[in-house]
């Protein structure tokens, strides 16, 4: 039997598919990769540190990937990593990393949070709770098919 996607469906696609497409362009414009780019942005959520195993979860990509970015980003002495427990590391900005968290990850950050100030309050607070909801009922299926 096939199934056919929704007209709703395919337009939730094209949407994440242009925001997707939009971050990577804003990262290519600032001289960044996208994998390094969600390094940063993770680490400036954060602070000017984040544990490792958050910039796994918060960033959607794999930990190849993420170890990938931090080697040449380590490299690049823009960030260094601490020691914090037996298996957990810390990942830091150097004074490096600072500023180029100013020019490219903040950039982003601040841009997203004028995006939801212009916004009215119960609208973005919409958009969060059917987002969430989506993302509940979607786990809730895919476990029910593994």
């Amino acid at each position: 039997m096939k199934a056919y996607t929704s007209k709703e469906m395919k337009r939730f696609n094209y949407l994440y598919s242009e925001i997707n497409a939009a971050y990577h362009e804003l990262s290519l414009k600032l001289g960044m990769s996208d994998s390094s780019m969600m390094v940063l942005y993770a680490i400036c959520d954060n602070g000017d540190s984040c544990p490792l195993l958050e910039i796994c979860r918060s960033s959607g990509v794999s930990k190849q990937t993420v170890n990938s970015a931090l080697r040449k980003l380590e490299a690049e002495d823009i960030v260094y990593l601490e020691a914090a427990g037996n298996k957990h590391k810390i990942v830091c900005l150097t004074e490096k990393g600072r500023e180029l968290a100013k020019r490219t990850a903040l950039l982003v950050i601040e841009m997203e949070n004028q995006i939801f100030a212009s916004w009215p309050k119960g609208d973005v607070e919409k958009y969060l709770e059917l987002t969430e909801r989506f993302l509940a009922d979607f786990r809730e299926k895919a476990g029910k098919q593994l």
